[in-house]
């Protein structure tokens, strides 16, 4: 079978590689063309696009980058019709898969969503003209059923990706650690880190006795991390992030599915998250969910403290942590109920035999 898959995001590639390891598995005749990272290079497909090209956050940016966007879809387009597939497989990166989505399905190609736009949060009415280009959606949190089959679109939930991804992986951790430490998650993409970072290394001098440890972005130049760190008493891992979080006490998080990462980790957190102001504005009026974290959102409730754009500064981060470090009793009883709402292994490989018995 010939399968098309598309990400254009880090945690995206990291799924999808999964998605396409298990399917080679099952369909020895399996020939596959598609866009993402490191990961899926590794699964020695056919790659179209590195997401190193397709990655965009913020309104500005994307507006600086709109004829590149354009470009894009332009020979995503051309590049599935030439390539033909039996199946695609779009992987979250919402903005430009559902114009993916709509096109493919004109041209009468088999189109399935695996890890949904999470149109519960931004975009309810786009959920019925999804259902006429999307064949089948897969989602990967247990509510999404609910909400999507109130539309009547086909969907199944097979269970969250992560608890595989963290269960197979090695936890390679290359540091000798001196001191507890507190992890510094600040994203992966560049305009995140420069507005998070150095919020987040303003409290190092408040907690001297914590080796604070910034999980780096092999997509990052280290060139970028140098600036911002300067002369800062702060370590550096690069593509270590599951290893550190194994080894911390404490993590700041940029918001994200690194939020949901940690919180599988049993690691007390602080959500961090800044942006422009004209992009908050926008997605202040978008987004409908009561919170920004994934975990609050599974669980419906403030289980970690949120710190979005003014609140995101020294003072009230170093108050935060300070309560985290006093007691984290609450977090880890919430963390609890969360992994038993998730606890469905296993995922990829079902998700695999679905899409694959499905063709």
């Amino acid at each position: 079978m010939k399968y098309y898959i598309i990400t254009g995001e880090p945690s995206g590639d990291i799924h999808a590689s999964n998605l396409v390891s298990e399917i080679k598995l099952i369909d020895n005749n399996n020939q596959i063309r598609g866009w993402g990272g490191e990961r899926l290079i590794a699964e020695n497909i056919s790659i179209a696009k590195d997401i190193k090209e397709t990655s965009f956050m913020g309104l500005w940016n994307v507006i600086k980058n709109i004829s590149k966007i354009k470009s894009n879809l332009s020979f995503c387009k051309s590049d599935i019709i030439n390539f033909n597939p039996d199946i695609l497989i779009l992987v979250d990166y919402p903005g430009f898969n559902l114009k993916i989505a709509e096109f493919a399905k004109s041209k009468g190609f088999k189109v399935y969503y695996y890890i949904s736009p999470k149109l519960w949060a931004w975009n309810k009415s786009r959920v019925t003209k999804i259902k006429s280009f999307v064949d089948h959606l897969i989602v990967i949190f247990p509510f999404e059923v609910d909400f999507f089959s109130k539309f009547n679109l086909n969907v199944t939930y097979f269970g969250n990706p992560l608890l595989d991804e963290i269960s197979k992986n090695k936890l390679k951790f290359s540091l000798k650690p001196i001191k507890p430490i507190i992890a510094l998650l600040p994203g992966s993409r560049s305009q995140e880190i420069k507005s998070i970072l150095p919020i987040m290394l303003s409290v190092l001098d408040y907690f001297p006795d914590y080796q604070f440890v910034i999980a780096a972005n092999k997509m990052i130049s280290l060139d970028i991390y140098k600036k911002i760190i300067d002369n800062k008493n702060v370590d550096l891992v690069f593509g270590e992030t599951y290893g550190l979080l194994n080894n911390s006490k404490f993590a700041l998080v940029t918001s994200g599915t690194a939020t949901l990462e940690t919180a599988l980790f049993n690691v007390p957190q602080i959500v961090c998250y800044r942006t422009s102001y004209l992009t908050y504005l926008i997605a202040k009026t978008i987004i409908k969910t009561k919170y920004i974290s994934l975990v609050n959102i599974l669980l419906n409730r403030l289980a970690v403290k949120e710190l979005i754009q003014s609140q995101l500064n020294t003072q009230n981060l170093k108050k935060e942590l300070d309560l985290i470090i006093s007691d984290s009793k609450n977090i880890y009883q919430n963390y609890k109920i969360l992994k038993k709402q998730l606890n469905k292994k296993g995922a990829s490989k079902k998700v695999a035999e679905f899409i694959y018995s499905s063709i």
